[in-house]
């Protein structure tokens, strides 16, 4: 299980994270604000569906590919979360949004 150390409410900003708004504290990484929501993956592989999770951290892996702004195959890892952002779940090889 994934979650904060830092307790504080202070400088939180919204997102919507599959459709569902949540607040996370600002300047976090995309991957760590959905890995403490509890999100159980965030993508599932274009061969066979499996679900995958964030696993580096770092930006090495390409586990943590999320559509992020509908922008797809972005590391979720190395993405800062900001007001307004939407992040959703990647479906195998991701398709871009407009």
């Amino acid at each position: 299980m994934f979650k904060r150390l830092d307790k504080s409410d202070d400088n939180r900003v919204n997102v919507t994270i599959n459709g569902q708004p949540a607040q996370v504290p600002a300047g976090e990484t995309v991957a760590a604000a959905v890995l403490a929501q509890g999100l159980p993956h965030t993508r599932t592989t274009p061969v066979s569906g499996a679900p995958r999770a964030p696993f580096c951290l770092m930006g090495v892996c390409f586990e943590c590919l999320m559509v992020i702004d509908g922008k797809a195959n972005q590391r979720a890892c190395m993405v800062r979360v900001k007001e307004g952002m939407r992040i959703d779940s990647q479906r195998g090889a991701g398709e871009w949004q407009t």
